[in-house]
This record gives C-alpha cells, sequence and structure tokens, in this order.
C-alpha cells in the first residue's frame, strides 16, 4: 500500500483536523470517542484517535465513512472538501 502524504496539511491524512473539531463539539476525551465507536462496532482506540488528530496516521476509506457516519456529517466535510456539515 501506498501512502501519500497530504501536502496542504504535511499530515498522512486529511480529517485529523476536523475529527478533533467534531470531538471537541461533543465534550468527548478520545479515549471516550474511541469507546463509543468500538460500541457501534469499529476497531478504534484512543491512541488511534490521537494518532489521526496529530496527523501521524493514515486513515483507510472505510474508517472515514465511520467516522462520518458516528458524527452524522459528510465525508466530504470531514475532508475538508466542503465546509457544510
Amino acid at each position: 500500500m501506498i501512502i501519500y502524504w497530504d501536502k496542504e496539511t504535511n499530515t498522512k491524512n486529511r480529517i485529523g483536523k476536523r475529527l478533533k473539531e467534531l470531538r471537541l463539539e461533543q465534550q468527548l476525551t478520545q479515549k471516550a470517542l474511541a469507546e463509543k465507536l468500538q460500541l457501534a462496532g469499529y476497531e478504534f482506540n484512543d491512541l488511534t484517535i490521537l494518532r489521526i488528530e496529530q496527523g501521524t496516521r493514515f486513515v483507510p476509506d472505510y474508517e472515514v465513512v465511520a467516522i462520518a457516519k458516528f458524527f452524522n456529517v459528510s465525508c466530504e466535510y470531514l475532508l475538508g472538501i466542503s465546509g457544510q456539515k
């Protein structure tokens, strides 16, 4: 698998900033978010959330979809393509 750097943010993913914003809006810790995602059937832990937010972890498309569904936002919003949730 080839992992590309996002030249705009100089990170391995484009969703880190929006994920952190959404998490803080919901007043969730990284651990609490990971637990809620686990209860929804997804494999996340607090270290995963931390690495996504820091931009040091690649996020596959199925995880982008899972996070978007959890927060009830579009994938385009999460990816920073659209300003509308």
